[in-house]
């Protein structure tokens, strides 16, 4: 499983103009799935990012984590995490799980973050959605697991 998660101000995800998704303070985690993924590591990716010390301290030091300060997680799922552009200009999708693997893993993560006390948004799986976020820092980092 792979993650690109931002530190975020703010962040909303909407499906056909509607709102489905919102947090404030917190953490925007866009999720892939490839097909040898299982249901321990959504686990082991929802521990990261819940434990993941990427918010100030009293001193301005990112040492903190959602599990410290209580802050959100809007977690989307993104196929094209997966996406490989080595053999030219246009991605293939292979790597990318089926939508039938994918999905119950991206919803373990999320059940995982709320198990652990995470406020956790989603988006809608396979919907065509809309992000808008307000990255603070910026803080952006892959997570492979």
């Amino acid at each position: 499983m792979r993650a690109v998660v931002q530190r975020v101000t703010e962040a909303e995800v909407r499906v056909d103009g509607e709102v489905v998704g919102a947090i404030g303070p917190g953490l925007c985690a866009l999720v892939g799935v490839t097909h040898e993924d299982t249901p321990d590591q959504a686990v082991k990716l929802a521990s990261k990012l819940f434990h993941l010390r990427v918010f100030d301290d009293a001193d301005g030091v990112m040492n903190r984590s959602l599990a410290d300060t209580g802050a959100a997680a809007l977690v989307v799922s993104q196929f094209t995490l997966y996406g490989d552009t080595s053999r030219g200009r246009r991605p293939s999708w292979v790597a990318a799980a089926r939508p039938e693997h994918a999905e119950p893993l991206v919803d373990a993560v999320v059940r995982e973050l709320r198990r652990l006390g995470a406020e956790v948004a989603t988006g809608r799986f396979r919907a065509d959605m809309r992000l808008a976020l307000v990255n603070d820092g910026p803080v952006t980092l892959v997570l492979d697991v």
